[in-house]
């Protein structure tokens, strides 16, 4: 391994935190980094004067360009975006220095309401660590604008911020109530499951079923998966709990297939918000998986 190749692959995992974390997609993540490969096979290792800190701000600013054109693209994406999990066995990337929750896929969909420059910025200090000097000189700005953007970044995280759960735990009992109540589906049992004000996401990208938009409510949301649940219950269904970018999550199986990946967030004992990612494209890589038990309801229905 020449000495280029033997720097890149000791900050691997580092660099492709950021970049994921940045993007929301493995692929994207992976292009970053691939970009980066190319751009260090052009300088002399040696050289560098600081070779962690030259990677980090080429992987920074690949990352930053490519998710300006990536908020394009989503502005005409068909219903929500979600963003794509980590394949299950993956080692969650750049584990001593990541903040566990800055790896869920809730908290990468709440960075989505963040610009990118806010969004580069928040992460390179809040969750990497660096100081304000270090990552406005990462991004290419003065430090009082980088300041200022981490400032504004955390303010819009902070109005959402008491909606959302981290207890691992207790989404890993909703999640299994959940199944059960799907299995033996009434209305008031599927209704005590949501809070009065919960919203429901689902992504399929215009390619399946899927609604096109936000769903709010207890009462929508309990008649919703009252209709899926009575229309899917053939024996070809079934469940699977797993661990996804480190939270629990539901998978739902169509034979061998993932058809979707649903993970929520809690206040209490109800869903605040349910998220189901049914794009086909986004599920190919969740296969296998290593499961959790569900106790009951391994028949199901699709998750919309």
């Amino acid at each position: 391994m020449d000495a280029g190749t033997a720097l890149f692959e000791r900050h691997r995992s580092r660099l492709f935190g950021l970049a994921y974390r940045m993007l929301g997609t493995p692929a994207d993540a992976e292009d970053v980094l691939h970009d980066a490969w190319l751009r260090l096979n052009e300088q002399d290792p040696a050289a560098l004067d600081d070779p962690e800190a030259w990677l980090v701000t080429v992987t920074t600013r690949l990352a930053l360009d490519r998710l300006r054109r990536a908020k394009v693209e989503r502005e005409q994406y068909t219903g929500p975006w979600l963003p794509e999990p980590l394949a299950p066995e993956a080692d969650r990337p750049d584990a001593t220095a990541e903040r566990e929750e800055s790896l869920t896929l809730s908290f990468l969909l709440l960075l989505e309401r963040l610009g990118p420059e806010e969004r580069a910025a928040f992460l390179l200090h809040d969750v990497f660590d660096y100081g304000h000097a270090e990552a406005a000189a990462i991004l290419g700005i003065a430090e009082d604008a980088c300041r200022q953007r981490v400032h504004r970044a955390r303010r819009r995280l902070r109005e959402d911020r008491p909606r959302f759960s981290v207890d691992h735990a207790a989404q890993r009992r909703m999640l299994q109530r959940f199944v059960e109540a799907m299995a033996e589906p009434t209305l008031d049992t599927l209704r005590a499951l949501f809070a009065e004000d919960a919203i429901h996401l689902s992504d399929g990208g215009g390619v399946v079923r899927a609604t096109l938009r936000p769903l709010h409510g207890a009462e929508r949301l309990a008649r919703l998966y009252l209709q899926l649940a009575r229309h899917f219950r053939e024996p070809l269904f079934h469940h699977e709990l797993v661990m996804l970018n480190g939270a629990p999550a539901l998978l739902l199986h169509d034979g061998k297939t993932v058809s979707s990946a649903m993970w929520i967030e809690c206040e209490g004992d109800r869903i605040t918000a349910i998220h189901a990612l049914r794009h086909p494209a986004k599920l190919a890589h969740l296969m296998p998986v290593t499961s959790m038990p569900v106790t009951k309801g391994e028949a199901g229905p699709s998750l919309h």
